[in-house]
């Protein structure tokens, strides 16, 4: 990656009076100065965007959606540079990735080809039948706020911006400092496939400046993050009466249930607790496994974990990445240290591993975690599982519903025993004899949490339409008027009751 190559990318941002170090996950080191902006040029990228989106608004969808087919064609033929630049800022092995392109592959491909027809004008059944008629249009809502991560800064961004654009919007983008790259080689893409530049702009700054930037300006806000900084979005956006879609963290539960197959169930779980190395809003990080089984299953369990392969390659050869920085390397090694001293115990990792770099830390399982320990409850978000026993699957629903979050679950055994017990989590995804995968790659499927764990959905149709306003349309083509008086009643009263027990029986 060029010294020429990331100028180009950043020239985008324009010129700003203070910078910050970008730094790369393997080696720890800055390997480029990130512009950071202030509220007054958000305040200006969002005016610029309003401006743009008043043509894009009013283009036909089909016109939208062949955009996103170019777009998708690019990123299918040209990927190996965007692979290269979310390996850098993230430190993922090649593999987890590819699964970053393949979720941005996946959202060009089904908001396109939905787009059209879930935008469409749509005819709805009339008060008054035959003297009146309604339909709904979905107008946009006009320049949306999206605030991505830093975990999968490809994968969320594609499935937040992109169908913001599909629904006739300008996107205003604050990407994490640690990732802003990926998501200005994004937009160079989407540009390159015939979207005008200032319908989807890219800032980058500090959190609480930027963001708050982009809540007050904007006219919708999707935010991706912690459940203590989406509280505040919230706040802000109610404070000036904007919509906003919330997907925040969890700590996700897996039910092993007794007709599983254990290998089977482990390789599960390390697909579940491991991919982009526990950095993942739905990943695993808790595993219920019968207690005549649980020794078994942790024996199973730690000899694959041990084989896993980390380290950095630009092939598929390697299993786990390191983790993003100094801070996740504190975080993590932290929960699992105070579990340790506390009395759990440990059954594979639970170790940096510095001759592989600065932040890499080998993927861990633990058992004998309780209450008294920081990560029984709170969400690790590293390479971390727990491990719990239980006598009936009543007690092991209960204990995977026993948080404050519900973002994903996962249950694995005999399929049709498992979805009876999928339906008894309150998760707003569960997967059966999968960790997230078998939901998060189906764009047509809403995804989001449950209590602390967000609001709003994104994918789907729901995805889509979340970014419009439903407009009522209504004609009344003046056959019979409506009474503007009160004896008038007299005789509306009696036909309208009439007309309810005839509708009533059709």
């Amino acid at each position: 990656m060029t010294e020429t190559f990331i100028e180009n990318l950043i020239s985008h941002l324009g010129a700003t009076a203070t910078t910050v170090g970008v730094i790369n996950p393997n080696t720890g080191k800055v390997f480029y100065e990130l512009p950071q902006h202030n509220a007054e040029q958000v305040a200006s990228a969002v005016s610029a965007a309003r401006v743009a989106q008043r043509a894009w608004g009013k283009t036909d969808p089909k016109v939208r959606a062949k955009f996103l087919y170019r777009l998708h064609d690019l990123i299918l033929n040209d990927q190996q540079e965007l692979l290269d630049i979310v390996q850098l800022e993230t430190g993922k092995v090649r593999a987890h990735a590819f699964e970053e392109i393949a979720g941005g592959l996946g959202a060009t491909r089904y908001y396109a080809k939905i787009g059209p027809k879930a935008l469409k004008s749509k005819s709805t059944h009339a008060g008054v039948p035959i003297i009146t008629k309604t339909w709904v249009n979905h107008v946009p809502v006009g320049v949306v706020g999206v605030i991505t991560p830093w975990n999968y800064p490809l994968a969320l961004c594609m499935l937040d911006v992109l169908p913001a654009l599909m629904a006739g919007n300008a996107v205003v983008q604050k990407s994490d400092n640690q990732t802003t790259l990926t998501a200005l080689k994004a937009r160079a893409m989407a540009i390159k496939a015939g979207l005008d530049p200032a319908l989807w702009t890219i800032v980058a700054g500090d959190g609480a400046i930027v963001g708050n930037a982009l809540t007050d300006n904007t006219d919708y806000i999707a935010f991706t993050g912690s459940a203590a900084t989406g509280r505040l979005v919230a706040a802000r956006a109610a404070a000036r009466l904007i919509p906003c879609s919330l997907e925040l963290g969890g700590k996700n539960p897996l039910i092993v249930l007794p007709s599983a197959d254990l290998a089977k169930a482990a390789e599960t779980l390390i697909g579940g607790a491991f991919g982009s190395a526990g950095q993942l809003c739905v990943s695993i990080e808790r595993a219920y496994v019968p207690n005549d089984l649980k020794a078994q299953f942790q024996e199973i369990l730690a000899k694959k974990v041990n084989e896993l392969k980390l380290g950095s390659s630009k092939d598929f050869s390697l299993d786990i990445g390191t983790l993003t920085g100094a801070n996740q390397l504190a975080r993590v090694s932290g929960f699992v240290d105070d579990a340790v001293v506390k009395g759990a115990k440990v059954l594979a990792g639970a170790k940096a591993l510095p001759e592989l770099g600065p932040y890499y830390y080998a993927p861990t399982i633990v058992t004998d975690v309780d209450p008294s320990m920081n990560m029984f409850a709170n969400e690790v978000f590293g390479p971390v599982v727990a491990i719990y026993g239980y006598d009936t699957i009543d007690e092991a629903v209960a204990l995977a519903n026993d948080t404050t979050e519900g973002l994903n679950a996962s249950v694995v055994g005999n399929t049709r025993e498992a979805r009876k017990v999928a339906e008894r989590i309150m998760a707003g995804t569960v997967n059966i004899n999968e960790g997230f995968r078998a939901t998060f790659a189906s764009l047509d499927t809403p995804m989001g949490g449950m209590k602390n764990s967000g609001n709003g959905r994104r994918n789907g149709v729901d995805g889509l339409l979340k970014y419009t306003e439903s407009q009522a349309i209504g004609v009344h083509n003046g056959l019979l008027n409506f009474p503007s008086r009160g004896h008038q009643y007299n005789k509306m009263a009696p036909l309208l009751n009439l007309l309810s027990r005839i509708m009533r029986r059709l």
